[in-house]
């Protein structure tokens, strides 16, 4: 969903104006900019590896959405299963499920926001359940609570699906996103981890968008610029965080914004990212510069005195435009270019995660 120049300038003065120079220089901080032991995980390239292989099958997986399933709907090509994220500056751990399993023995994980939490709720269930297959498990799969316990270990993994974060409540007018409450937050409290997501609904105009009007403080508007929006909700959440997480109980990672590919002239093509089958070469996007929104989340995150780690896809996730669904889903209507297949990219996603925790 475009921006207009102007728009997004007005916006960056109102925001940003102040900001100081360095603090976008490296988003993969805990909010007191402390690096993962000195490394930027987040930075390096994608490397082909002929050996590689996921560590689960899709087909095995009792957990997996069908619309990441692209295996199962067709998908000709396995190339995007053969590539590696390489940081620059040191190697990322290999992702150790058992280990993982056992360190979080008897805890509560919560993924919280959209179909990219979902997207990585997926990969991370499937991973775990790879792990160790003769676990016994429960699963429940539903709106606005989904879970996987993995009974031996006493480990539940939630999915609260929550598209903006912040509230959208049915009154007489009509529904109303309400940029200053979260009331649903009660449902997120007494874990030991929480991962958030938020950003691909707040463009959605048309009947995309699932509000009528948009209310910040008393004023209730039929629109706003919506990364003011973004930036407005954002730090509700991030006073949630400050309000209601106890550092000592609870690990709050946010997953960072997800990139999509429906434009092919950003990286030299006349289509989007259906056939596509490598990724882009080297460790930048051709469209230089941060997105806004991660630029959003990054002052947001500087503000907040508990530590919250970023686990920022974004750049990584830009290269992978061979890395989605397309018309290799449940919805052959369509075309695919914002999820991510099932195994593929979150699983890297996840590997970071571990990274973080390891």
């Amino acid at each position: 969903m475009g921006f207009k120049y102007q728009a997004l300038l007005n916006v960056f003065l109102v925001l940003f104006v102040s900001a100081k120079a360095d603090l976008f220089q490296n988003a993969s901080y805990v909010n007191d900019g402390e690096l993962t032991s000195g490394c930027n995980l987040f930075s390096g390239q994608w490397v082909y590896d002929p050996s590689s292989n996921p560590i689960y099958d899709s087909s095995s997986c009792p957990f997996l959405d069908s619309e990441f399933d692209c295996l199962k709907f067709g998908r000709p090509d396995k190339l995007y299963l053969k590539y590696a994220w390489k940081p620059a500056s040191c190697n990322l751990p290999r992702f150790n499920g058992v280990d993982f399993l056992r360190k979080w023995t008897g805890k509560k994980i919560m993924f919280v926001g959209d179909s990219l939490s979902l997207n990585q709720w997926n990969s991370l269930v499937c991973m775990l359940h790879a792990a160790d297959p003769k676990d016994k498990t429960s699963f429940v799969r539903k709106s606005p609570i989904s879970y996987v316990t993995f009974e031996d270990y006493k480990l539940t993994v939630y999915l609260y699906t929550s598209h903006y974060l912040v509230d959208v409540v049915q009154e007489p007018k009509g529904r109303i996103l309400k940029l200053d409450s979260i009331e649903q937050g009660n449902a997120w409290k007494g874990m030991d981890m929480l991962i958030f997501n938020t950003w691909h609904w707040w463009p959605h105009v048309g009947p995309a968008q699932d509000w009528d009007f948009i209310q910040d403080g008393s004023t209730v508007t039929k629109d706003m610029d919506r990364l003011v929006a973004f930036y407005k909700g954002l730090t509700t959440w991030g006073r949630w965080v400050e309000q209601n997480v106890d550092p000592s109980k609870t690990k709050v990672f946010f997953q960072g914004i997800s990139p999509n590919h429906y434009r092919g002239t950003d990286w030299g093509s006349r289509s989007s990212c259906f056939g596509e089958q490598r990724p882009i070469n080297g460790s930048t996007y051709p469209i230089a510069g941060r997105p806004q929104p991660a630029i959003v989340v990054d002052k947001v995150l500087s503000k907040l005195k508990k530590p919250v780690y970023l686990l920022d896809v974004t750049t990584l996730s830009q290269l992978r435009k061979d890395a989605h669904p397309s018309k290799y889903s449940r919805d052959h209507s369509g075309n695919d270019c914002s999820h991510w297949c099932i195994p593929g990219l979150p699983d890297t996603w996840n590997q970071l995660l571990y990274a973080a925790l390891v």
